[in-house]
């Protein structure tokens, strides 16, 4: 069998983004002999970002990148949830490692910047891997059949044989890719500000999770660097409150998203008065619409996208990391099979078709999320509280553990079993030497 494209050291990749999937990317191309060239916005890796967590396959990506006890050295300490109410006092638990399936912690819960310097650090040791900070696309001049060129913040114009959009799900490059055709914004009207604190005693190891009144709630989680990591979230109730998130959401202006903040979430007791009045000093306050991006079709021509930029699940999910990982196994590997004078769109449509079922399956969120964690009315936020309650108690019966347990191997589609070291789609640039 003819050596592929990249195993002759033909394939040049440029990739968009150096958030979670560019570097998973740029690992597996390297390892298949590709030349990758990685562009980052900013001047340095972003440390600032909240609590993430990998699942199901994604385990067994980082894995075979050597980087799972990395990952798990950088675990954020956080050993549960507990739902509180008024006062602080815990009325629900769910603790890691108790009740199965019910834990909503789990031992591979990192800070998204400490994966991002993880995966980084992994793909700019393998030869073949270009990292340039504080450069951008400007424009993409010609996405030809032969090649993509573009012209870079530099000035520069430079040809690859391929183009990766993962900067986002508000990618600019996308847009002048592929326009706004195809492309389907799925909006949660749901409103999320983050930030970090100073750590202080009533803080803890668990993650504390308040449902106040009038579609709101705030949220503390411990890290690994000795502070707290908090969000204030609303879903609004009517029109006017709508247009002043969407409007904070989309600005870059600061006092404007920290006088929302305070004028919403002011009268609320437990801690939010203090976080309220430490998110002066925070460096990293970041306000989020919650927003899907679905793109009826990720490539074109020699341009694809990937991660957030192609399907960003939201963070109601919590898959939005191990999709980006996942997928970026997946078209690597795909691009690792091109043949001498194969066009990469073969590769492309082989992602497309292979990882968009499962990718589909985790965006259909039912309609009641997230509304009905953010009850409007006293009534029912008393129902809410109510079967949180139940749910903590009855997850922790040990024949509900037995039943639910989350030790078996799960299907991500046919072939790619989630379960540790289990089969994984055979890509043979990819086997251990």
């Amino acid at each position: 069998m003819a050596s592929s494209l990249a195993a002759q050291g033909g394939l040049r990749v440029l990739v968009s983004g150096a958030g979670i999937a560019g570097p998973t990317l740029a690992w597996f191309l390297a390892r298949s002999g590709a030349r990758v060239t990685v562009l980052e916005r900013a001047s340095d890796l972003l440390a600032q970002g909240q609590n993430i967590d990998l699942r199901g396959t994604a385990l067994n990506v980082v894995h075979q990148m050597g980087v799972l006890d990395a990952i798990r050295a950088c675990n954020t300490t956080e050993k549960g949830t507990e739902f509180v109410d008024d006062r602080g006092r815990p009325f629900a638990t769910f603790a890691l490692g108790e009740g199965g399936g019910g834990a909503l912690t789990t031992e591979y819960e990192i800070l998204r910047g400490d994966l991002a310097h993880i995966l980084y650090k992994a793909a700019e040791s393998q030869p073949g891997v270009d990292f340039r900070f504080g450069t951008t696309i400007e424009r993409v001049v010609e996405n030809g059949e032969s090649a993509v060129r573009v012209e870079l913040s530099s000035g520069e114009e430079v040809e690859y044989d391929v183009l990766v959009l993962a900067d986002g799900q508000w990618s600019k490059m996308r847009k002048q890719v592929f326009g706004t055709e195809g492309l389907e914004v799925v909006d949660k009207n749901c409103y999320v500000g983050y930030y970090t604190v100073p750590r202080t005693s009533e803080d803890g190891e668990m993650s504390c999770i308040h449902i106040a009144p009038r579609s709101r709630v705030v949220l503390t989680r411990p890290d690994n660097h000795g502070t707290t990591r908090a969000s204030f979230s609303i879903v609004p109730n009517d029109a006017a409150q709508k247009e002043a998130w969407e409007r904070a959401s989309r600005s870059r202006d600061r006092k404007l998203q920290m006088d929302l903040l305070r004028s919403e979430f002011g009268d609320i007791g437990w801690k939010a008065p203090r976080l309220l009045r430490e998110m002066d000093a925070a460096d990293d306050l970041y306000f989020q619409g919650v927003q899907q991006i679905r793109l009826a079709k990720w490539y074109k021509n020699r341009v694809v996208c990937l991660g957030d930029t192609a399907y960003a699940p939201t963070p109601l999910t919590g898959m939005g990391t191990s999709l980006a990982i996942d997928g970026a196994y997946l078209l690597a590997g795909h691009l690792s099979q091109l043949q001498p004078g194969q066009h990469p769109a073969t590769a492309f449509q082989a992602y497309d078709e292979q990882f968009r079922p499962f990718v589909s399956k985790t965006q259909a969120i039912p309609f009641f999320v997230p509304r009905i964690l953010h009850p409007q009315a006293a009534w029912s936020r008393w129902i809410v509280q109510t079967l949180i309650a139940t749910a903590a108690r009855v997850s922790r019966l040990s024949w509900i553990t037995k039943l639910f347990a989350t030790n078996k191997p799960t299907t991500l589609s046919d072939g790619l079993v989630a379960e540790l070291d289990a089969p994984f789609p055979s890509f043979p640039a990819f086997r251990r030497s």
